[in-house]
């Protein structure tokens, strides 16, 4: 049975987040915990197939973060942060928390349950996968750079994805209407460009020349492998 814990110290909203999860799986069992306190414990003691994660709990502005990073220390779980945090922010609490995608509240049904769904089917295909040789190193789930895990959410993941997999092709460009494809909300170019930037950050991170990602004016985006 797929097992998960919605953490989240707002009961409405935490019922509002059991709910969609049923709905969109019904053979879940959703655990609902309202303090750091209980849902560390809980997370100890049984294994969870997804967190779904405020940042603050009560009083405490970052308890989401020392939950997390302790909780799931030796048992590594997918985490869906839902939090007030303004999304500009989103980078250094995908980072400490290792999370897969983070939605800002107030969060809109459709996105949630696609970024659930998307989450899920990420994890079944790595464990489907965990015995096969990974030779791309930029596929899905985990893309890594020079050895180095990208830290990226579902959404860019996709969008990165895309524009690699093109590479070969010979237009390798693309285009806003192929990205528009692969993005569950935001359906704009602007939407687009924000999400490029954030992969462009994630990889200087890693290193600081990168720029294989290259912007087509008018068109899209492609990859060029450099020297």
């Amino acid at each position: 049975m797929l097992k998960v814990a919605v953490i989240e110290d707002d009961r409405i909203v935490s019922r509002q987040l059991c709910g969609w999860v049923e709905k969109a799986r019904p053979d879940a069992r959703v655990d609902p915990w309202y303090s750091r306190e209980e849902a560390e414990r809980a997370i100890a003691q049984q294994k969870y197939d997804m967190i779904v994660l405020d940042i603050e709990l009560g009083a405490e502005r970052n308890a989401g973060v020392a939950l997390i990073k302790e909780a799931t220390r030796k048992m590594p779980v997918p985490v869906l942060v839902v939090s007030g945090m303004p999304a500009e922010l989103y980078r250094g609490v995908m980072k400490a928390l290792d999370a897969w995608d983070y939605l800002q509240k107030p969060v809109d049904e459709h996105d949630f349950v696609q970024t659930l769904l998307d989450i899920l089917r990420l994890v079944q295909a790595q464990q489907q996968s965990v015995e096969r040789l990974q030779i791309d190193p930029l596929r899905l789930p985990k893309p890594t750079w020079k050895g180095t895990r990208v830290n990226l959410p579902a959404t860019a993941q996709r969008i990165l994805s895309s524009i690699y997999e093109r590479r070969l092709a010979k237009d390798s460009t693309v285009t806003y209407t192929d990205l528009f494809d692969v993005v569950m909300s935001g359906k704009n170019k602007e939407n687009i460009r924000k999400q490029i930037a954030i992969i462009k950050a994630a990889f200087k991170e890693i290193d600081q020349d990168f720029d294989c990602i290259v912007a087509e004016p008018m068109r899209g985006y492609r990859w060029v492998d450099r020297q």
